[in-house]
């Protein structure tokens, strides 16, 4: 079992008698499914399809709990009631520890970069849409569920039929890469970092690139995988 950071997320609560359909519209997730699954992946999108935040989605008795990164706990709470309008619904952040609703695997970010589980925070927020970070194959989108936020960007992208970039799990054979650094092929940057913990990372990448190994300031990184 990891060492929990407790300061590593924050629970939202969204209840009311419209709490389901409002998440409904706003994220990429079939509220419906949740009931006795355990908890789901959701992400909610910006209108152009960027991913703002990811979100572990858990089932409460009186409502929905949204584990998000601490960092982006206030932003959401906003930004939801900026789309409450008059949805008959409460946006709160209790007191209660998130982890007792959560895998304590998904509270380790090496765990989570072995597990090809992206993390978006305020360091790399709207900056990828759901497929490039492979929500698709998480089961983190409904391509079934009525229309929400960024859904016809995401929807075209799955009726093309492929996305060209998309994330890879990597191993540098240093310690000094961050969140956002550039990776190369060559002479031409061809990716970015999107999460890192010690020399593992994942970064959206070129698919057709994906068995190479590529370079990060110099620094040597090889493809190790993801297990989906």
């Amino acid at each position: 079992m990891p060492e929990v950071d407790y300061e590593l997320y924050k629970l939202i609560t969204v209840s009311g008698t419209d709490a389901h359909e409002f998440l409904q519209g706003q994220l990429t997730q079939d509220i419906g499914r949740l009931a006795g699954s355990g908890g789901l992946l959701a992400a909610w999108c910006n209108a152009k399809g960027r991913v703002v935040v990811i979100i572990h989605l858990v089932e409460f008795n009186d409502g929905i709990g949204l584990i998000v990164p601490a960092t982006m706990a206030e932003r959401v709470i906003q930004r939801l009631n900026m789309y409450r309008l008059r949805s008959k619904v409460e946006i709160g952040a209790p007191d209660d520890q998130w982890i007792d609703h959560i895998d304590t695997d998904l509270a380790d970010p090496a765990a989570l970069i072995r597990a090809g589980i992206p993390t978006i925070d305020e360091s790399n927020t709207e900056s990828y849409t759901p497929h490039m970070l492979n929500l698709d194959k998480l089961d983190a989108i409904s391509f079934s569920k009525g229309c929400y936020t960024g859904q016809e960007v995401v929807a075209r992208t799955e009726h093309l039929g492929q996305s060209k970039r998309r994330m890879m799990r990597y191993e540098a054979d240093q310690e000094s890469v961050a969140v956002g650094a550039r990776l190369s092929n060559g002479e031409r940057d061809v990716g970015t970092v999107v999460n890192v913990v010690g020399r593992d990372l994942l970064a959206v990448t070129p698919v057709e690139l994906h068995e190479q190994s590529l370079t990060i300031d110099g620094i040597s990184v090889t493809p190790r995988g993801l297990p989906y």
